[in-house]
């Protein structure tokens, strides 16, 4: 007979195994919601470009949209449809096969008169509205599920820390000027470090003082330089590490922006250890494209030109239209004050220029030696370094990759001040690809160091359509075999762990979806993974509840069974949990996907494994009067 349990201070009795209404509650919003979320992920997106203007005077709308369906259609590009999304223009195609041709049709027929529209490829959602108006989406894929270009980018730090030495030298410089010390001219830096001689012991002392109070992590040491008492500056390691981060996380913002300048959806860029940059650039299948941009280290200074009682120390000669023009070594501004940068004409001449403006402190400074100068002329000096590489021979006979740069300076523009510049003024006497380009880059904002290219890998679109389907079987056959081996082992009790298993699934891609996380060939690894240890759960309790069979009534059995079988489940999972917390924490990439996908998977199949699995067997098993159960 089965056993009834008696509610204290109650004068009732609950049936054995029946659990209480809010469980039942529980587990049933749970599944819908979660039902809900995950729904959008049965909706595929229709493959598409995206339009959108570079400026505000560049609009997108129904005439433009019009113009590139009908150059569409006369190249062959079978057109679902054309919607407008917020200020962007999206053209749904047929075939995903002809985005590419899609795109060069629609820069073809909106750039020939000069206009600047960005096109990128776009995946368009299919997702019902009602649904998005909710938060549904789908979740996103990863460079190898959706094809596209993949970038591995080492940031030259010895380069970066010696253009910042340089520039703290010129900065001492100042100072020791300003204050009327005399110091030795010529080049101080050495190495990895400054070195500084005075004309006396006295200056030395002053210099120390002055250094001292405007020390910007140096380690400052008395010496002779060259027979003069001098001193000699070098960074402290801490103060190395803060130039690293910096340089790394400058790089990080530029790259977003460049990139988005590019025109691709959902980029990826992230750190990869101290010194490297991962960028992974979905549905772009041209490399060279992004290679022009991504690791052009280019700037801008404006430099006033030199003036009659500039002594040959501080000047230097640039050739600009076949004659030598010095200019000034201090700068105005450089390219990191400008906060915008756009290509249009000049009204009089026709000619392409770059029209800039200045932060508020660029402004100021520019006002302030401008005003002063009027009638004299203003360089500006173009700064592009140009990552190179180079084999070198090892003691052992075999070859090594070193990367390098070279550094080339050129006077862009020489022009007479006419009155006071402040915020607003524009660059003339540029190629139209060259102002372009210039523009770009200074929107974007400068790298603070060049960078390499030491990796370069491209995904075809048809290959990323094949890893889908290759991911998708191999969920499909490891679920059909898992449910086979349930029911066949564990029989109404295995297909009560199918079903918490189907549940499973659900909740992953809903949380997944709900969190906007990115899906890879290592998540989908991850999600078969999660059945398999989803149903491990299932295993344990069904195999506990065997055991107690043989010593309990079937009703205590079943309940004995999910209650000493918990505890085992827990304690696995937790470890496995922190196991995907530290991958997480130290990987990147597709090992970070990995980890997001086992960390979800655990919540999930806890939850299914023990409280959706028990809501089932209570639902068919609990209230009744069982004296054998078959498992």
């Amino acid at each position: 007979m089965g056993e009834s349990l008696i509610l204290p201070g109650k004068g009732r009795q609950r049936p054995p195994n029946s659990g209480a209404a809010w469980r039942y509650i529980v587990v049933i919003l749970v599944m819908l919601i979660g039902s809900l979320y995950a729904a959008p992920n049965l909706f595929l997106p229709d493959p598409a470009i995206r339009i959108k203007g570079q400026s505000a005077e560049q609009v997108v709308d129904q005439s433009v949209l019009d113009q590139v369906r009908a150059a569409l259609e006369k190249d062959g590009v079978k057109v679902i449809g054309t919607e407008m999304v917020n200020d962007t223009g999206l053209v749904r195609l047929e075939d995903p096969n002809h985005q590419q041709k899609a795109r060069n049709a629609a820069q073809g027929v909106l750039n020939s008169d000069d206009q600047n529209f960005i096109v990128a490829l776009d995946q368009a959602s299919t997702v019902p509205g009602w649904l998005e108006g909710i938060g549904g989406q789908r979740m996103s894929l990863g460079l190898d599920l959706s094809g596209g270009v993949h970038f591995l980018l080492q940031v030259d730090m010895e380069q970066f820390v010696n253009l910042r030495l340089k520039a703290q030298a010129e900065g001492y410089r100042d100072l020791l000027v300003d204050k009327r010390v005399r110091y030795v001219a010529g080049d101080w830096i050495n190495g990895r470090e400054i070195e500084i001689p005075f004309a006396t012991e006295e200056a030395r002392a002053s210099g120390l003082k002055i250094i001292e109070e405007n020390n910007d992590g140096f380690e400052i040491f008395e010496t002779s330089v060259n027979g003069n008492p001098g001193l000699r500056l070098r960074f402290t390691e801490a103060k190395i590490t803060e130039l690293q981060t910096f340089a790394v996380e400058q790089n990080l913002t530029s790259l977003r922006n460049r990139v988005n300048e590019l025109g691709v959806a959902e980029p990826q860029v992230q750190r990869l250890g101290r010194e490297r940059i991962v960028l992974d650039l979905p549905g772009m299948q041209d490399p060279t494209e992004a290679k022009k941009i991504i690791n052009k280290f280019a700037n801008l200074e404006f430099r006033l030109a030199a003036l009659p009682n500039d002594r040959p120390s501080q000047v230097e000669s640039f050739t600009y239209e076949e004659r030598d023009v010095s200019v000034q070594l201090r700068n105005i501004v450089t390219g990191d004050d400008v906060i915008n940068a756009t290509q249009d004409y000049d009204p009089e001449t026709g000619q392409p220029q770059v029209s800039l403006t200045l932060d508020a402190d660029g402004g100021e400074k520019m006002h302030d030696v401008t005003k002063d100068h009027i009638g004299d002329s203003m360089a500006i000096i173009f700064i592009e370094q140009k990552p190179r590489e180079r084999k070198i021979k090892q003691p052992d006979g075999t070859e090594k990759v070193e990367y390098f740069s070279n550094t080339e300076r050129k006077l862009i523009n020489v022009a007479t001040v006419q009155a006071a510049l402040g915020f607003r003024f524009r660059i003339t006497g540029l190629e139209f690809q060259e102002a372009r380009e210039l523009a770009l880059l200074l929107r974007a904002g400068s790298l603070a160091a060049p960078m390499y290219i030491v990796e370069e890998r491209t995904i075809g679109a048809s290959l990323g359509e094949e890893n889908i389907d290759r991911g998708i079987n191999s969920m499909i056959i490891g679920l059909l075999l898992t449910a086979v081996y349930m029911a066949v082992t564990f029989k109404g009790f295995g297909m009560v762990a199918n079903v918490a298993l189907v549940s499973n699934i659900i909740l992953m891609a809903a949380i997944m979806s709900m969190l906007g996380a990115t899906l890879t060939m290592p998540g989908i690894a991850g999600m078969v993974l999660t059945i398999g240890m989803a149903v491990d759960a299932n295993v344990l309790i069904n195999t506990r509840i065997r055991e107690e069979l043989k010593i309990r009534p079937p009703q205590q059995a079943i309940q004995a069974g999910f209650d000493r079988a918990f505890l085992t489940i827990l304690d696995s999972n937790i470890t496995t949990f922190f196991v995907g917390i530290i991958l997480f924490s130290i990987g990147s990439g597709p090992v970070k996907g990995f980890a997001v996908v086992l960390c979800v998977g655990i919540v999930t199949s806890v939850f299914t494994a023990v409280l959706v699995a028990q809501a089932l067997t209570n639902f068919f098993y609990g209230g009744r009067d069982l004296t054998k159960v078959r498992i």
